[in-house]
Formats: C-alpha cells, structure tokens, sequence
C-alpha cells in the first residue's frame, strides 16, 4: 500500500536574480514525476519557441475570451504589453495524472493562486542577505544599473510577503537549496490531509485478517 501520489501544486517564488530558476529546472531533471507549468501569452513566437512547449501563445481575442471563461489560475499584463497566464486546464491534467507543477510565479500571481487553490504549497526562495542578492543582480551582467536599482527596491516589496508562503528556502548553496525543496516535496506528500484514501484502508484492514 503507498502514500498517495497524487501532484502537488507548487509555487515558488522569489526575488530576480535569487537563483529560483535553477532550483526549479534542477527538481525538474531530477524528478521525472515534476513539470513546469506551461504559460499562455499574447506575445509572439521568439526564434525555437514552440507551441506548447514553451508557452501556449494567444492572439488578444483569444486571452481575452479565456479570461472571461474563468480559464487562469492567475494572469497579469506585464508593462501595459503582453499578457501571461497560467491556464487551469494544463495544471489540473498533470495534478489528476499525479505529476506535481512548478508555478514559477510572483508574489501576487502567488497570492491568487493560493486563495483559488488552498491545498497549493507556496515555497519562497531567498537570498543569504540582501547585499548578496545585489551582487549577483550586478554580476549577472545582463542589465543596466538602473535596472537593477529596480529590480532591487521590488525585492524589498516581495519580501513583505513572504510570511504569507508555507516556507522559505534560503539559496545560499544552491545544491543545498535544492535538496531542501525537494525534502519539502516529499514532507507535503506524507501529510495526512492527502493521505486519506491510505488511512481509510489501514482503518479497514483488521476485516482482511
């Protein structure tokens, strides 16, 4: 008789540049019963995208009529652009198939899927300090001062929120964080609260004696 295997809706957060992209494709590679959430957006295509792979892509009409429908777990409009969601169908398929999603998400997209999926289990990943995570924004390269200026005052706004996440993982040394997502993962599927089909079964085992 096994602990349940049903997936797990796991979202996971964090500020820009804390490493939670690595975190989340490393579970992934090691975990063959965990996927990244797939993403609608109104973008386009870039160069080896692909359909379904990457993201579902939507013209306007289309995000428009799924938002409507009541279709996203959550969805926002990124600089007043392009739209990105995460569409109920695709998660709700892999959880009953009992594959566990990455929602790699920000603090209010987490926000709103808790209050629509209660049984969601919110990871926020941190940095060892805030003058870490700075350095590493810097030492990425890939953007202007000013970017990063912003990049850093909005990680001060996301860790407001974090008393509102199940846990907090600090990535401090990265194999060491990803193992302690991945103890997380495992502690999540031995709670009683989704165990019950197993507890009713070793209940009723005294008449199979």
């Amino acid at each position: 008789m096994k602990q349940t295997r049903k997936g797990l809706l796991l979202v996971v957060s964090g500020p820009a540049g804390v490493g939670k992209g690595t975190i989340n494709l490393s579970l992934i590679s090691r975990n063959s019963d965990i996927r990244m959430s797939v993403s609608a957006t109104t973008r386009s295509p870039r160069p080896g995208e692909i359909d379904g792979v990457h993201y579902f892509f939507k013209t306007d009409a289309e995000f428009q009529k799924m938002i409507e429908s009541g279709a996203f777990l959550e969805y926002m409009r990124v600089f007043n652009t392009h739209y990105y969601g995460t569409p109920k169908s695709f998660v709700e398929q892999e959880l009953a198939e009992g594959r566990s999603v990455i929602l790699e998400i920000d603090v209010q997209g987490a926000m709103r899927v808790k209050a629509a999926y209660p049984d969601a289990v919110l990871i926020f990943i941190a940095p060892p300090s805030m003058s870490e995570l700075k350095s590493r924004l810097i030492h990425r390269g890939t953007e202007s001062s000013e970017a990063i200026e912003r990049r850093f005052e909005t990680a001060f706004q996301e860790m407001e929120l974090v008393d509102r996440y199940d846990y907090v993982v600090v990535n401090d040394i990265l194999d060491l964080a990803i193992a302690r997502t991945e103890d997380i993962i495992v502690a999540e599927r031995c709670r009683v609260s989704r165990n019950g089909e197993l507890i009713e079964k070793l209940k009723g085992g005294r008449s199979a004696l």
